[in-house]
């Protein structure tokens, strides 16, 4: 069967059809998806009855596994980590914020997979933005003053024990497994426009949240210069914005997308399972 990919229409995405992915994959074939996930970004595959040892062997596709640090795997996996919220669960939405994933890491991942297993019926949608297109449409006066820099990147807002997902938070119902440590204060530096390493693409890397600075500006300088291009970065005209279907699997490019969650789902149980692919 012809593999059928359709565009979004939307600021990046797309839809890929006429292929099973419980099934092993020829090099032709995922040398076309690889093709098609570095055009379109995101890409979403429908009706996909996938197992753990399916995701698993996608994910080697297209790299090795990466690294998750500060959410403890589901059991029996190392490389799975189950993103889910209960039916009746008051806590802080999870990811809700933009970001790319890890990239407080030396080699933060270069993507990451996720698939849908208990999907409500209407919410929880997941919004990227091109980050690519976001950095091509700047004006040119606002480029000069984000080109030449160093991000510092850090998990400390997030995962130190001080963090929104620390020792605090740890005494709440929260259904999924996250391990606060002193480790996420570490920082990590990055430039802040990147050339993608595959099509040479010039984009934006990260943003406020796991960007806690610049290397040689004041922080209160820093904290401007963030929300000023987070601002930017969130754009409508930058947004694809994925609605979920049970049995669906997404993937999407962390070198050249941000993502976010939402909610609007209260009362309805979601469960995704989720693998990252390491940079290479």
């Amino acid at each position: 069967m012809e593999i059928i990919i359709k565009p979004s229409g939307q600021s990046c995405g797309a839809s890929v059809n006429g292929v099973d992915l419980t099934s092993e994959l020829s090099t032709e074939v995922v040398t076309q998806i690889r093709t098609a996930w570095l055009e379109h970004k995101v890409l979403s595959f429908p009706g996909q009855h996938m197992s753990d040892d399916d995701l698993e062997r996608f994910t080697l596709y297209f790299g090795e596994f990466g690294d998750d640090p500060f959410i403890a795997p589901i059991p029996g996996r190392k490389n799975i980590i189950a993103v889910q919220r209960k039916a009746d669960e008051t806590t802080k939405l999870f990811a809700e914020n933009w970001h790319t994933d890890w990239s407080f890491q030396e080699k933060p991942p270069a993507g990451t997979c996720l698939f849908g297993i208990n999907i409500p019926p209407s919410g929880g949608d997941t919004l990227f933005a091109n980050q690519q297109k976001a950095w091509k449409e700047m004006p040119e006066q606002m480029q000069l003053k984000y080109r030449d820099l160093i991000a510092i990147h850090s998990a400390k807002k997030a995962y130190s024990l001080d963090g929104t997902y620390g020792a605090r938070e740890q005494l709440t119902n929260r259904s999924m497994d996250i391990r606060p440590s002193e480790s996420a204060v570490r920082m990590q530096r990055h430039p802040l426009i990147i050339d993608h390493p595959e099509t040479g693409q010039k984009g934006i890397f990260s943003c406020l949240g796991y960007i806690v600075g610049f290397e040689g500006r004041p922080q209160e300088e820093s904290t401007i210069l963030l929300r000023d291009l987070l601002e930017w970065q969130g754009r409508e005209e930058f947004v694809y914005r994925h609605k979920w279907e049970p049995q669906m699997l997404v993937m999407w490019d962390n070198r050249a997308v941000l993502h976010k969650a939402t909610g609007g789902y209260e009362g309805h149980e979601r469960l995704l399972h989720r693998t990252t692919i390491s940079a290479f």
